[in-house]
């Protein structure tokens, strides 16, 4: 019976020995949209997840990693060639969107921003008009 066959045989034997595409490669991604997909399904957020779920979300995760990388690269870039925790916490804390992602995240070894209150720095100044106002004022009981 022809028909059904069509000519040439099977169709598909050249594309079954040929490696599969994942689907990491296929949307341009370095990371693991098979992986999330499978830790989509496995978390219980939702009945089904659908096909498009995984890509983004992994899209999403490598566009703030990349951003936070390059932001630490940047505090690292003075004298050092590694990035520790304190250049991770630098560039956080020093963007003001990453900062209010991440405001509740405290970072081990991060250490914190460098700050002085001003009135701190008033230095000799403030403390020579303390002495002479305590000099005028009366002391009454």
């Amino acid at each position: 019976m022809a028909g059904k066959g069509g000519k040439g045989g099977k169709k598909g034997a050249t594309d079954a020995t040929a490696p599969g595409k994942s689907r990491s490669s296929k949307a341009g991604l370095q990371f693991p949209v098979g992986r999330i997909h499978r830790m989509l399904r496995k978390g219980n957020y939702a009945q089904r997840v659908g096909a498009g779920a995984p890509v983004y979300l992994a899209a999403v995760l490598e566009y703030l990693t990349a951003e936070i990388l390059e932001l630490a690269g940047n505090a690292a870039r003075d004298n050092k060639s590694l990035i520790i925790p304190r250049h991770l916490q630098l560039a956080i804390r020093n963007d003001e969107e990453l900062n209010k992602l991440l405001g509740n995240v405290t970072i081990a070894q991060g250490g914190v921003l460098p700050n002085i209150n001003p009135h701190l720095l008033q230095g000799k100044k403030g403390k020579k008009d303390d002495d002479k106002s305590k000099e005028t004022q009366s002391q009454e009981y």
